[in-house]
């Protein structure tokens, strides 16, 4: 479970309060009963023994760094020795006549600590070994012990479910803010350079467009370069993804925007394994290359964020591919469409599907799964 000093922070202090008033609860008990104890002066040092252990655990969890093992572990054997000895300190006579036990509801403090710094797995196998233990020092079960038993477990789950439920949340809210911060920047961005660098570059692009030789070129280049930096601008300031082991793939295939070459992707990331998210790359690579040899003209490129599948689509406006001319190229040893497209994607478990009218263009459809089949 995620360590976290914001919302966990009153779990802890509520923690702290409570130990400390069901000490004063098993302090007002001592002194009622101090007469039935079998050992009362043991009794009294005992409180005393619990009484710094819940100023040191107060302490202790009070600093994120002690929220650990080594603290979680002192404070449920402590809190075990302490009721492994109540039958020699209350004596089982006393005990048999309905004393209480030593600990009351003070033992529920570990349970707490293991739930809120663990969730309720950790909280129930707390509970159950102090529960098992308390049960374990009567001679007689009643049903007001195996209740307590069971509403301490209860405590456990449901504390711990709660706690992990508020690191979350505090999570999810730490990821808004960091993308509403992202959007502002991103924003900022887009505006200064709208002002500056892409009003030069569709500058030269527009007057260059008329005039030939290396202005001609100087002038596509331009309206490359600004269609790229368009593209750039408005994924610009997005926080990156947590995980190092996947890749926004709306980020690879950006790289391939140009003044002939339109992109359209989702607003929000399209997060893939990095192996399928830079294979894909290639083979929309190799599907744009296709269509700067054979069709020349624009090509579109969508990205379509299914729940179980990504599509990208790439579609151009050129003469369209021959009935037959795929396997022939094939025979022929050009395996450009059969090995750098369809290759790739097979290999990730998806598919591609071509769809080819002469005369009205070409679209390659790949289609690969989230994850391998």
């Amino acid at each position: 479970m995620p360590s976290s000093s914001g919302l966990e922070g009153p779990f802890w202090r509520s923690i702290a309060v409570f130990r400390f008033a069901s000490l004063a609860y098993v302090g007002l008990l001592v002194l009622r009963d101090a007469t039935r104890y079998a050992h009362p002066v043991a009794a009294g040092a005992v409180l005393l023994a619990m009484l710094a252990w819940t100023g040191v655990t107060a302490a202790g969890y009070g600093r994120p760094g002690g929220r650990r093992w080594p603290l979680l572990l002192a404070d449920l054997g402590v809190v075990l020795a302490i009721i492994l000895a109540t039958p020699w300190v209350v004596g089982r006579t006393a005990l048999a006549a309905g004393v209480p036990t030593l600990t009351v509801a003070w033992l529920a403090g570990p349970v707490l600590a293991w739930a809120v710094s663990g969730g309720r797995r950790r909280g129930a196998v707390a509970a159950l070994v102090l529960g098992g233990a308390d049960l374990a020092t009567r001679d007689r079960i009643s049903p007001s012990a195996l209740t307590g038993a069971i509403l301490m477990l209860l405590a456990g789950v449901v504390v711990g479910h709660v706690a992990r439920l508020a690191v979350e949340a505090e999570a999810r809210l730490q990821r808004a803010v960091e993308l509403e911060a992202a959007t502002r920047e991103r924003e900022r961005l887009a505006r200064d350079i709208h002002d500056s660098v892409l009003q030069v570059l569709a500058l030269v692009r527009r007057r260059g467009a008329d005039l030939d030789g290396e202005a001609a070129e100087l002038a596509r280049l331009a309206g490359e370069q600004e269609a790229a930096l368009r593209a750039l601008i408005g994924r610009a300031g997005v926080a990156p993804d947590r995980d190092t082991d996947e890749r926004d793939l709306r980020e690879l295939l950006d790289r391939y925007a140009s003044a002939t070459v339109q992109v359209a992707a989702p607003a929000t990331p399209v997060p893939l394994p990095a192996r399928t998210a830079g294979e894909l790359a290639a083979a929309v690579g190799a599907a744009l290359d296709n269509v700067a040899r054979h069709a020349g003209g624009r090509a579109w490129v969508l990205i379509e964020d299914e729940e179980e599948t990504v599509t990208v689509s790439v579609r151009d406006e050129g003469p369209g591919i021959p009935d037959g001319r795929l396997a022939e190229a094939a025979t022929q040893g050009r395996l450009g469409v059969a090995q750098s497209i369809r290759g790739r994607v097979v290999d990730l478990g998806g598919e591609v599907r071509i769809v080819s009218t002469p005369g009205a263009g070409t679209e390659f459809e790949l289609i690969v799964p989230r994850s391998r089949r």
